[in-house]
């Protein structure tokens, strides 16, 4: 099974809620180019904002939402899209050095759980 979590709700009969969107945002794809945890945070790297919009609106968004650090989670949240959609887009704008992305240190190869605890804090919160 693919990265993308397609959890549109059937016959919605709005076009912005149908699966064929974030399959076209990601241009198809379904893994991001790098591992990215729900918990890490995500900033712009940008000074000024960049427009964004003509290229993808998406990344338009994303560079908004980042100007306050966020969590990939927070994110795909906030945007309504799915997780595996945006952990694709941010990863490729991290790549292209969009994005600045901080990932959860490890302890014995699992993430904090005092750092898994906030960030589901955070998220109740949403």
């Amino acid at each position: 099974m693919d990265d993308l979590d397609w959890d549109i709700p059937p016959g919605s009969g709005d076009p912005e809620d149908s699966p064929v969107r974030p399959y076209a945002v990601t241009g198809g794809r379904t893994t991001p180019c790098m591992r990215l945890a729900v918990e890490a945070l995500v900033s712009s790297a940008t000074a000024p904002p960049h427009d964004f919009a003509l290229i993808n609106p998406e990344y338009a968004d994303i560079d908004q939402l980042c100007r306050q650090a966020r969590s990939v989670a927070e994110v795909s949240a906030l945007l309504r899209l799915p997780l595996g959609v945006v952990r694709v887009l941010i990863a490729d704008m991290a790549a292209q050095g969009l994005l600045q992305v901080d990932q959860p240190r490890l302890r014995d190869g699992r993430p904090d759980p005092a750092l898994l605890e906030r960030v589901l804090t955070g998220l109740r919160r949403l």
